[in-house]
């Protein structure tokens, strides 16, 4: 089946699936855990295969560790999307509503974008989270993963398409591209007439060449160059947890705090401390001139260091002369996708949350919170760092547009 079969059918799909009821959209979405729980073995040989191909092609330590799953892993895809089927349906939702002097009724209501196309990297667990958010939300789907984890992605995405067929329901909602090849996601691009809207989930190599070939509206999903700042006021040991958790406790995904930015004030005890602590659960520290004189063990960074989403044990520490320094700084280097500030001082933290042009603003909390499970979505189709049409995890309502239903009793306009 072409790119462009593929599609349409995706299309015609998702004009039956935007008159569904919530309750049969649950029932879908119950299926397909079902279906997945079901698969599991089926799905963990499969990415048993994935792996032995990454490790052979000698791919990276972090890489790996977003695409390895576990049965755990598969049972929290499984809550994943029951909690998305138990959430309040967004269809229909009248945002507003009023009464012209002539009678006539306008209402403000949401409805389904109508086919998403999602491009993304070695996460196969994106593959069951953007199947069930895009058919809650009353979308098809068209789901592109990447060749490094075609076996695990197919099998998921199998589990559930056999589900909706072996329950009755209208599988055509959801749809897979498998040609492993990027002229596949390049046809897929051009594909306007069909194709409502698409979503890259990657590094920025991806997002750039969605965004340089897309003929279709883009809702861009960067990288995440977080930055964790402890103002001079700072709880230290509060601040020493969050950093730690921010930056150890899942370094390969994009809300983990790739760089440290510390006030000049309490750089010395603070560094001292913290900074043990990371290197002893392996992370390299690289940093300034002024970091390295107050912690001998970093190694120099560079200004790229400063700018680079490390995913792994990595973090490069900068010092600053106060909460002006560390927003401008932040505001250049960073991909505003996740920031925080420890501080006690209000005059530092409303300047952060009014200065930081990110997503998503963390005051005295970690950056790796930003995740549409933490956020009560259940799940999300990716993390927009872009300001049209949404900003942030994109859950349910983020994955609807809006349209006006007019009433009246046969008003004419004069």
């Amino acid at each position: 089946m072409t790119t462009a079969e593929v599609c349409a059918l995706a299309k015609e799909a998702s004009y039956r699936l935007a008159t569904k009821t919530d309750a049969e959209k649950k029932a879908m979405l119950i299926a397909m855990a079902n279906g997945i729980s079901d698969e599991a073995d089926a799905i963990l040989q499969a990415n048993a295969d994935d792996l032995f191909i990454a490790n052979e092609n000698g791919k990276e330590p972090s890489f790996i560790e977003r695409l390895t799953l576990y049965k755990s892993r598969i049972r929290q895809m499984v809550e994943g999307i029951m909690q998305v089927a138990d959430l309040p349906d967004p269809v229909g939702e009248v945002t507003d509503k009023w009464t012209l002097p002539n009678g006539l009724s306008i209402s403000k209501v949401r409805a389904p974008l109508g086919v998403i196309a999602i491009i993304y990297e070695a996460r196969p667990n994106v593959t069951c989270d953007a199947a069930a958010l895009a058919i809650k939300s009353g979308n098809a789907v068209i789901l592109r993963g990447s060749r490094e984890a075609i076996n695990s992605n197919l099998a998921i995405f199998n589990a559930m398409k056999n589900a909706l067929l072996k329950g009755g329901y209208d599988a055509e909602v959801l749809q897979f591209l498998a040609d492993p090849e990027r002229e596949a996601t390049a046809e897929l691009l051009k594909q306007s007439d069909t194709v409502d809207v698409v979503i890259p989930r990657g590094g920025e190599g991806l997002k750039k060449f969605v965004l340089e070939n897309s003929a279709i509206p883009v809702i861009a999903s960067a990288g995440g160059n977080c930055h964790t700042y402890v103002e001079k006021t700072a709880d230290l040991k509060m601040a020493d947890n969050v950093l730690f958790n921010a930056k150890v406790s899942r370094p390969s995904v994009c809300n983990a705090t790739e760089q440290l930015i510390v006030d000049r004030a309490i750089a010395a005890p603070f560094l001292s401390k913290s900074l043990d602590r990371l290197s002893r659960q392996g992370v390299r520290i690289l940093g300034c001139p002024e970091t390295c004189r107050l912690y001998p063990i970093a190694e120099l960074a560079t200004e790229e260091d400063f700018a680079t989403e490390h995913l792994g044990l990595v973090l490069s520490v900068k010092v600053v002369s106060g909460y002006k320094e560390a927003i401008e700084r932040i505001n250049k280097y960073g991909t505003h996708h996740s920031d925080a500030i420890i501080s006690t001082s209000n005059e530092a933290i409303e300047a952060f949350k009014a200065g930081v042009d990110s997503a998503a603003v963390y005051v005295n909390a970690s950056t790796r919170f930003t995740d549409g499970f933490e956020y009560g979505f259940g799940a999300e189709m990716a993390i927009s760092t872009q300001k049209l049409h949404a900003r942030g995890p994109l859950g349910l309502k983020q994955l609807t547009s809006e349209k006006y239903v007019v009433v009246g009793d046969g008003q004419v306009r004069k």
